[in-house]
């Protein structure tokens, strides 16, 4: 019976050890994934910061790329005009602008409309409201497209809402 006895107590303890080192074993795995979580956290934080600062320094150069190109020229092909534009419309509106542009003045800053006497790529009307942006209004499209897209964001928040509403009225 002792024998018995024994054996059965080896066999608690031997159950004991195995639900202790199990136990063991799972606030391990549950600290170390608790580390990982945190180490993911950070390398994510860390290549969030890396993104933004090229972002950052990406803006920047394309700032200074463009003010170096934005120079006043005494006339501008269609690929420079829509060069331009490149540079200054944010690139997610920029085909709803090209649309609108392509419609209007087929990308040609010095159009004028006969009738009505709308002027430049986006048919301002007067064209001399473009002013506000710059006294070069007629010459340079640069400064069209700043009057144009502030126009659009203004009064159809954005070149796409300007965009939809051309699409459903001719015009906009």
């Amino acid at each position: 019976m002792q024998t018995a006895s024994l054996t059965q107590q080896a066999d608690a303890q031997a159950i004991a050890a195995d639900a202790s080192a199990k136990k063991d074993a799972e606030e391990a795995a549950r600290k170390q994934a608790a580390k990982d979580a945190v180490a993911k956290q950070k390398a994510a934080a860390d290549a969030k910061k890396r993104k933004e600062a090229a972002e950052a320094a990406s803006r920047s150069e394309t700032r200074a790329a463009a003010a170096v190109s934005l120079a006043p020229q005494s006339s501008y092909t269609v690929a420079e005009v829509q060069a331009i534009a490149r540079q200054i419309i944010p690139s997610g509106q920029f085909q709803c602008f090209s649309n609108i542009v392509d419609h209007e003045s087929t990308w040609n800053y010095r159009a004028q409309n006969p009738s009505s006497g709308a002027y430049g790529l986006v048919q301002s009307l007067p064209g001399n409201k473009m002013a506000s942006v710059g006294a070069d209004w007629q010459t340079n499209p640069a400064t069209q497209i700043k009057w144009g897209l502030n126009y659009m964001n203004d009064r159809y928040g954005s070149p796409c809402g300007a965009w939809s509403y051309w699409q459903a009225h001719g015009n906009y």
